[in-house]
């Protein structure tokens, strides 16, 4: 298990503004797991992921200055939680590597990058460092009564030949991680399906569709909730449910959870860390549900820790 080790942390725009409470939430489970984050100073905007449509030397070197800054704290291995900063982060490692390249980058950036760098998300570390099994070790209110919809998105795992983490096609790492605390994860084999994605904005059709088809299909699971690790997902899953519910004619509400939120909650840290009261689908109902079915069964159950108190709802 990762006790101690000390990394670079890029929280990426959104985790300053519409996903904080994803931030928060990573920040308080790295600490609670022994994840030491130290924050890049001075840090800016990766491009996201249109800037390449733009210019893939700009793009790179948007990426590659916040490297550089990662090395002005004597790091090389940076964490963000973010998908979408992440794989812009690994295309300028990628694209650093090619001598004409890496070299038109580095004459753009004031400080050119001078060591070979490691670009991984907060959930790679939580899963292959940390590992579930020894999550487990540490939860303190199983989630045992939730059903649970892992849905990772387009970025997080693809393409394996740059991404380097989990199954590209059937990734595991949510699953796993949420059984871990307790949760029933129900199988869905949309879990990399498209979103919306940034469309969202030009044309919030195509958004409503993608993501009202995920939430159709969750909901038929009997799902109490969804659980991403991506902000833009998120958002399109949470704050979109009433636009894709006037696209399929139908009603939504279904908490969206981040995964580090409900790994917070499993292990009992202060629920103001957490950041719930910031999801637009309010998760008290789904909160209700967590330790219920141990109630139902036998009274002296074993196992990780104690069931989750109506406290957690927010």
């Amino acid at each position: 298990m990762t006790t101690g080790k000390t990394f670079a942390y890029y929280p990426g725009c959104s985790g300053s503004g519409t996903s904080v409470e994803y931030d928060k939430s990573s920040r308080a489970v790295c600490e609670a797991l022994g994840i030491r984050l130290v924050d890049l100073p001075d840090w800016n905007c990766c491009g996201s992921t249109p800037a390449h449509q733009v210019d893939h030397v700009l793009s790179a070197a948007l990426s590659a200055r916040n490297l550089a800054q990662a090395e002005t704290l004597g790091l090389c291995e940076t964490l963000t939680p973010c998908p979408s900063c992440l794989k812009n982060l690994h295309n300028a490692v990628e694209h650093l590597r090619e001598p004409g390249f890496g070299a038109r980058v580095n004459a753009l950036v004031e400080r050119p990058l001078t060591r070979e760098h490691s670009v991984k998300s907060v959930l790679q570390i939580i899963y292959e460092d940390v590992t579930p099994e020894k999550v487990a070790e540490k939860v303190t209110r199983t989630l045992n009564g939730l059903k649970l919809v892992p849905y990772y998105g387009c970025l997080m795992n693809r393409p394996g030949r740059s991404m380097h983490f989990d199954d590209e096609e059937n990734p595991q790492a949510l699953d796993k991680l949420m059984r871990a605390l307790g949760a029933e994860v129900l199988p869905f084999p949309l879990k990399q399906e498209c979103c919306g994605g940034a469309m969202g904005v030009p044309d919030n059709r195509i958004t409503s569709r993608l993501s009202g088809r995920l939430l159709e299909y969750a909901v038929s699971l009997g799902a109490d909730a969804f659980v991403v690790a991506c902000p833009l997902c998120q958002m399109n899953l949470d704050m979109r449910q009433a636009q894709a519910g006037d696209y399929y004619g139908r009603g939504f509400n279904l908490p969206v959870f981040y995964y580090t939120q409900l790994m917070g909650i499993a292990l009992g840290l202060d629920k103001t860390r957490l950041g719930l009261d910031k999801l637009i689908v309010k998760p008290a109902a789904a909160l209700a549900k967590i330790g219920r079915k141990a109630k139902e069964e036998a009274p002296a159950a074993s196992g990780a820790g104690r069931t989750a108190e109506a406290e957690v709802e927010a």
